[in-house]
């Protein structure tokens, strides 16, 4: 069916439409309460008059669309389809594997609060992202401070006998050593969780409730602790900027645009307090303001995020009644979405628009520095083009043993995780660098034209001299791809430092102390050898593994207690069979098999 017929053709209901490029590449993917209307508004004349509208709607050749049974299962399904598909024009909130989060492991015992980059569905209570890991790490030793949650890792905890150091700086209750029990323990976790949802009134309503209970029982100590407590939050709350005189919890947007540039900046605002500030960058694709922001929301508060009563926007965002909808599903009680007109609440949203400015502006300030090294790594390595994107690959392996391939993408100067492969080496026996190479090189760039494939970077950089430059140059011209700059970094024999070969450039170039440019490939080198390493490791450990378990009579606890003990498989290989046997549970007829096994 024609372009033309299919528009004529949708219905005038709930779904999810994508819009599709040639190959059948989805350029866009937008959700409407009514198919009909909201799709024909782009193809109707002008559009809504931006360029970006007209230049979307020249490319699309094909359209689809599913049919939902609401606006909130729109909502849901759009969200799934975004992340199956990665749309060029869609605004996209990558996974926050870049910042940080703080993580209360709410499904043990003794819950445990740390730091960590990743946010898995495990069951623990996540809060963030937070743009600053060393502001985290100060939160959370004020947390520690006010209540002291344990840190230590679960074999450290099943293994402690005494207090631990933490505990001696009272920053660890040592549940571990049954010092506190699951009751108390327990407070001390809803009050930290209560501090990171922003209910600070609540929560000091509760400690001096407490402490007054504490008091009258004579308990006087206690009493004394929880006065500390209460100290110490309301002296961090003093330095908190107060923007309201309502105790309800907000979340304020606003969005700027300049240069084909747009920012989403946020307010995080708790019982009338400003807690925290985030901006969000993309490039601008012209949508409107409303479509922009729905979509938005919809992925800003997916996953375990905390959600507020009250959400402003400054415009009428497309679908808020689902959104609206959705969001008081996850909270459990009504969540309003506001566009105000007048008062405090429109001072909150300029408070935002400004912060959103000032993020383009250290956006583009950014962009131009980075912009600036850039264009000194095309100068100093006779590139064609600015090495905007950068691939970079190295081989990790003992032997040939456990071999892998690994793959950084960096954008714009910055690590692109979402970006990032692995490969596990399939088609090399034996230590061959230079075959493990041209594998790796050969299954990321296969099929790079079909739809769905990763575009092609500026510049390919391996890891190793002329030889690893050389299967690079092979493999492009084996696979006929074209217009990729390719270089390899190496060390020099003779300890003159490092330098770059290029394909056709007879000396290489050395690379200089204090050079921006020179500095940023080698932190890419660095960082793939690290992540190649790291995925090494990983698989060397599940073969270590795997080689103890064939032992009967070892298992998990086992061979945990011989790692501890010796070290790795070389240290329990060289422990003779009374040192084996030294270890709990390790028998003499277990050490034999296990000395004969290893050999």
């Amino acid at each position: 069916m024609a372009l033309d017929e299919k528009i004529k053709s949708l219905p005038p209901s709930p779904g999810v439409y994508m819009m599709k490029g040639p190959r059948g590449v989805v350029l866009y993917i937008g959700k409407a309460k009514n198919l009909r209307a909201r799709v024909r508004s782009y193809f109707k004349g002008s559009g809504d008059g931006r360029y970006a509208v007209k230049f979307l709607v020249s490319k699309t050749t094909d359209l689809d669309y599913i049919v939902t049974a609401n606006e909130k299962e729109a909502l849901i399904l759009e969200d799934t389809l975004l992340k199956k598909h990665k749309p060029r024009y869609n605004i996209r909130l990558k996974d926050d594997k870049t910042y940080v989060s703080i993580k209360i492991t709410t499904t043990e015992v003794f819950p445990r609060i740390l730091v960590t980059r990743r946010v898995v569905k495990d069951g623990s209570r996540y809060f963030g992202p937070y743009a600053s890991a060393g502001a985290v790490r100060e939160t959370v030793k004020f947390i520690r401070r006010v209540f002291p949650l344990c840190v230590c890792t679960p074999h450290e905890f099943r293994n402690r006998v005494r207090p631990c150091l933490d505990y001696q700086l009272g920053i660890c209750s040592s549940p571990a050593t049954g010092l506190i029990s699951k009751d108390d323990y327990a407070e001390f976790v809803e009050g930290t969780v209560m501090f990171l949802e922003g209910r600070n009134r609540e929560l000091l309503r509760k400690l001096k409730r407490n402490m007054k209970e504490a008091s009258a029982a004579h308990c006087f100590e206690e009493a004394a602790g929880i006065r500390d407590r209460i100290q110490s939050i309301e002296a961090m709350l003093e330095e908190q900027k107060v923007v309201s005189t309502t105790g309800v919890d907000r979340d304020v947007f606003a969005l700027a645009r300049e240069e084909e540039k747009l920012a989403v900046q946020a307010l995080f605002i708790r019982e009338g307090r400003l807690v925290g500030t985030r901006d969000f960058t993309f490039d601008d694709t012209g949508l409107p303001d409303g479509e922009l922001l729905g979509s938005f929301l919809s992925q800003f508060y997916r996953g375990g995020k905390f959600v507020p009563d009250e959400v402003l926007v400054p415009a009428l965002i497309e679908g808020r009644a689902a959104v609206a909808e959705w969001l008081t599903d996850k909270k459990g009680r009504k969540v309003e979405i506001r566009n105000p007109a007048r008062g405090g609440k429109v001072k909150l949203i300029k408070m935002a628009e400004a912060n959103a400015r000032e993020a383009l502006k250290k956006a583009k300030e950014s962009g131009e520095a980075v912009d600036g090294v850039t264009a000194e790594m095309k100068r100093r390595l006779r590139l064609k083009t600015l090495p905007r994107t950068i691939e970079a690959f190295d081989i990790s392996n003992i032997g040939g043993r456990e071999a892998v391939g690994a793959m950084v993408t960096f954008t714009g100067g910055r690590a692109d995780k979402n970006r990032y492969r692995r490969y596990k080496i399939k088609g090399v026996a034996g230590p061959d660098d230079y075959a493990m190479m041209h594998e790796v090189l050969s299954r990321r760039y296969a099929d790079t034209e079909k739809a769905g494939k990763t575009p092609l970077p500026d510049l390919v950089l391996v890891d190793g001299g002329k030889g690893q430059l050389g299967i690079a140059v092979s493999v492009m011209r084996e696979l006929g791809i074209e217009g990729v700059e390719l270089a390899a970094l190496a060390k020099d024999k003779n300890d003159k430092g490092e330098r770059v070969f290029r394909p056709g450039v007879k000396d290489p170039v050395l690379l200089r102390e204090g050079s921006k440019a020179d500095l940023l490939l080698r932190r890419i080198r660095d960082e793939v050898h690290r992540f190649a390493v790291t995925y090494h490791r990983k698989l060397r450990g599940k073969a270590v593994s795997s080689v103890l378990d064939r032992v009967p009579g070892i298992g998990r606890k086992k061979r945990a207690l011989l790692f501890e003990k010796f070290g790795d498989l070389d240290g329990i290989r060289k422990a003779s069979v009374e040192e084996l046997t030294a270890i709990p549970g390790i028998t003499e007829k277990i050490a034999r098999a296990l000395k004969k096994d290893l050999k």
